[in-house]
């Protein structure tokens, strides 16, 4: 089988640097990019080089950061900008294969197996061809990993920044991937390091010599994934640019502007994320089979939980399914500073289930729903989002328009 060259190019401190194209003579100093940092939704979305030698880090709070580096200055996001540069730079690398991934509005995968050998001696000097024709062409800066794989290649990427090169190959991977920690590579949140350090696998050289039949019965499918990447054997092909990307999931959360104790503020506050996330599901033509909820309280500990449903676009079936979720898992005395709705396991066509005779109203029922629900999408869609409201939502005080992803992940 031929070997595959895959480039992945991660733009460096994106939303900060392109700010920074608007103040050059900010671009040695500790700089940030974040909401007002006078509300409850300042936190860092970027910063640049200078900043990250203090220990400044993504998704935590302005004031969190400007106790690290006092002298750090704010700029307020620009996501228009951020969308105008992405498909600038996503231009440019269509300049060398159509197998372009984007993955998040900074990063991409490029497949040059078939197309290098048309402008480079070498799938590396092509990386640093692109490289300086980023900067010279938008003033960014780009790191690049070159490997036989998607995930060896966003390694590559990774390991030295800004504005470089590496080379992860059949010959130095042990080398340069084994000893790193184990939550470099992609996939592994928080949960699965801890669990993966508790079991004394600590880098990804640990993980490659893990039995599989251990990692299987520990973490399931997922164990058996890690275990594939860790050792080098990722498959997995880059997509077409023009490929319409599968939407996976669809949520909607908001940091509230004071915490949220009473059921009479909780109600209201999830069933204004859920019409969002109705509203959206209906738009793309998705049904949920699963929602999950992120509850986050004021000193910053979040969880999820997620539950199973029937497949459904029906705000009020995700309303139904989040609220319970809530309730169970929620102690009723503790404060909650900000929430999330996920529509989560989506697919295009709605599964059929089994139906008993009793269950045949309900489906009913539900399809009505869902047709009342698309007429209100439509008013609201040409008088405005407050052209149809619930007396639930109106008469509440905090029900503001959602902020997606509040959480720090990505957009995009």
């Amino acid at each position: 089988m031929k070997e595959r060259h895959i480039l992945h190019c991660d733009c460096n401190g994106f939303f900060a640097s392109v700010e920074l194209l608007c103040y050059p003579e900010l671009w040695d100093k500790p700089v940030a990019v974040g909401g007002d940092s006078e509300s409850r939704h300042g936190i860092v979305l970027a910063k640049n080089e200078a900043a990250k030698k203090f220990g400044v880090k993504t998704a935590e709070t302005l004031w969190q950061a400007k106790s690290k580096c006092p002298d750090l200055i704010i700029l307020p996001p620009h996501h228009d900008k951020y969308r105008k540069y992405s498909k600038i730079i996503n231009g440019i690398y269509l300049q060398y294969t159509d197998l372009v991934e984007p993955f998040g509005i900074d990063e991409s995968w490029l497949d040059v197996t078939g197309t290098y050998h048309l402008f480079a001696d070498s799938p590396a000097r092509l990386a640093d061809m692109i490289r300086q024709r980023v900067k010279l062409e938008t003033g960014l800066t780009i790191s690049v990993g070159v490997s036989f794989n998607k995930i060896f290649a966003k390694l590559g990427s990774d390991y030295k920044k800004p504005d470089a090169t590496t080379v992860i190959d059949q010959n130095n991977y042990k080398d340069i991937v084994f000893p790193l920690p184990v939550q470099d590579m992609i996939y592994i949140g928080k949960s699965t390091q801890n669990a993966l350090n508790n079991m004394g696998v600590h880098t990804i050289g640990q993980l490659a010599a893990m039995p599989r039949h251990t990692l299987e019965e520990r973490f399931g499918k997922h164990g058996l994934q890690m275990h594939k990447y860790a050792n080098g054997l990722d498959d997995s092909p880059v997509t077409a640019y023009t490929r319409e990307r599968e939407i996976k999931s669809v949520g909607s959360g908001n940091t509230f502007s004071r915490n949220l104790i009473k059921m009479s503020d909780i109600k209201p506050a999830i069933l204004s994320l859920c019409e969002d996330v109705g509203t959206r599901l209906r738009k793309h033509s998705l049904y949920a089979n699963g929602v999950q909820l992120t509850i986050r309280y004021p000193d910053f500990y979040t969880f999820s939980r997620q539950e199973k449903i029937n497949s459904t676009c029906v705000t009020s079936d995700i309303y139904a399914a989040a609220l319970k979720l809530f309730i169970a898992n929620h102690d009723g005395q503790t404060a909650v500073r900000a929430l999330t709705v996920t529509a989560i396991d989506l697919e295009k066509e709605k599964r059929v289930s089994q139906l008993s005779m009793f269950d045949t109203g309900r489906e009913e029922k539900r399809q009505k729903n869902e047709k009342l629900q698309s007429a209100i999408d439509k008013i609201r869609e040409k008088y405005g989002s407050s052209a149809v409201q619930s007396a639930t939502i109106m008469t509440s005080d905090i029900t503001k328009k959602p902020k997606v992803n509040p959480f720090g992940s990505k957009e995009e």
